[in-house]
């Protein structure tokens, strides 16, 4: 059952829904969402200077990534096609029976930006701020702000309180984040136990070649 606006507000007070910095509710509580602002990290892919990446390694994840700080006032741009990891100001918690479902606002929408691509679902027990996939599917680039209302999060009550909250899962990759974090697909093959794929230098020595002919 997806909360109204008046059972986030009785889970604001109790404590089962906790949110940091404490939102604006004039501005930021919706009949069926609170609206979460765009923070000041973003991270984008270095792709003009490697020339894949492998998700079993976890340094060409990494490596092929920047991260990027932009003050309060400063537009941080998304030019077409462009694709960055961004994280809200506002950290998130939930209790053990309240799932949360991030989505982006129609208004952003409207300008050719998504907020994700396939993770929308932060499950029971989650802790920390939200990383978003910011892409922008439009032909012109758009600039966006720090502070501005970038993303919503709409809450579920489950039908029992879950066994395992996220934060206290053994593979719990992404809890208590406070910026944006790089994909760690390749520490899952670490945690079930599979073997480490290994590349031509070995797996502790690994070397990430940039394609021949670029600079950055």
């Amino acid at each position: 059952m997806v909360l109204s606006d008046r059972d986030i507000l009785k889970a604001l007070e109790s404590g089962r829904i906790k949110i940091d910095p404490v939102p604006d509710l004039a501005t930021q509580l919706g009949s069926v969402s609170i609206d979460f602002r765009l923070g000041t990290t973003f991270m984008v892919f270095e792709h003009s200077r490697y020339s894949f990446i492998d998700p079993r390694q976890p340094q060409s994840i990494g490596d092929a990534m920047r991260t990027i700080e932009v003050t309060e006032d400063q537009p941080f741009i998304m030019q077409p096609g462009d694709f960055a990891l961004a994280s809200t100001i506002e950290s998130l918690e939930l209790d053990d029976a309240i799932l949360g479902r991030l989505e982006g606002r129609s208004s952003i929408a409207r300008l050719g930006i998504t907020v994700h691509s396939t993770a929308a679902v932060f499950e029971p027990g989650w802790r920390g701020t939200a990383t978003m996939e910011l892409s922008n599917l439009g032909r012109m680039a758009v600039a966006l702000y720090p502070g501005m209302r970038i993303c919503s999060f709409s809450f579920e009550e489950v039908s029992s309180p879950v066994m395992v909250p996220y934060y206290a899962k053994r593979n719990a990759k992404y809890a208590g984040q406070s910026t944006p974090r790089a994909s760690l697909l390749a520490d899952e093959g670490r945690q079930d136990g599979s073997p480490p794929s290994t590349g031509p230098h070995g797996d502790d020595d690994l070397v990430l070649e940039p394609m021949n002919g670029t600079t950055r």
